[in-house]
């Protein structure tokens, strides 16, 4: 049964898709089959993971609407264990398409369930907004990953997500979990990057990643050449680190 985990949050440029593109392709590295999800109108996961989000002719667009089935909108083998579900801008439009629609918080959820034990994750990367393409998300995953960047206004916004969880626990998944929180662009140079992360153990009650994401010029580089870290530049600390969380997401797993 694979293990399906939402990234999330609505705050943008924390890393969340960073995140999803290089903990997908480090899981499929490990030898896991990996379904990476792209939920977000940007299309960015898709284009980093090699995929051309202009040229697909399904995307998970199509699905959402009911125009295609789960299995004819995969891009498969976009890496090795790794297929894709695209996404492009044609997505915004999703949100006006599904208003009168019945349990339209459970479209995404409906069609993922056909294909779930194809592999062993699935990561869906959320667009950075709660909305109903969050929430669908949010129904169709085990778990959620919460990127914080090591910045000032960090926790600003986290105390409204943990609500929008709490409250798709309450009435549609009762099932999901935060499963933690993964600190990125940390800075080590600085002492604001070490203050956030003590001011983020003390205040939330969650599992925190002993992984941290540092600020790396190489990570910055990768998506603009379609590759992620792990395959542009196995060697730099960016690539070491997501490698390192994608063995702690595995084992959190077998826990």
């Amino acid at each position: 049964m694979g293990r399906v985990i939402a990234i999330a949050n609505q705050k943008g440029g924390v890393g969340k898709t960073t995140t999803a593109i290089n903990l997908s392709s480090c899981l499929a590295s490990y030898g896991k089959k990996v379904l990476a999800l792209d939920m977000d109108p940007q299309g960015n996961m898709t284009s980093g993971l090699g995929v051309n989000k202009d040229e697909v002719e399904k995307t998970v667009y199509d699905l959402i609407i009911g125009n295609a089935g789960v299995e004819e909108c995969i891009y498969s083998e976009a890496l090795e264990n790794l297929d894709v579900l695209p996404s492009n801008i044609d997505l915004s439009a999703a949100e006006i398409e599904l208003i009168g629609v019945d349990n339209k918080e459970y479209i995404l959820k409906n069609e993922i369930d056909k294909i779930k034990d194809n592999y062993d994750f699935i990561v869906i990367d959320c667009p950075p907004a709660l909305s109903m393409l969050t929430i669908n998300a949010m129904t169709t995953a085990d778990s959620i990953i919460v990127p914080i960047q090591c910045e000032y206004y960090a926790l600003e916004g986290l105390s409204q997500l943990i609500h929008t969880i709490e409250l798709v626990q309450e009435r549609l998944n009762p099932d999901l979990e935060i499963e933690g929180v993964v600190f990125t662009m940390y800075d080590a140079r600085t002492n604001l990057s070490l203050q956030v992360v003590e001011n983020v153990k003390d205040n939330l009650n969650q599992n925190i990643y002993k992984t941290i994401i540092p600020r790396n010029i190489r990570l910055a580089e990768a998506p603009s050449y379609g590759m992620p870290i792990n395959l542009y530049d196995p060697k730099s600390t960016g690539a070491e680190s997501y490698m390192m969380l994608a063995e702690e997401v595995i084992h959190k797993g077998e826990d």
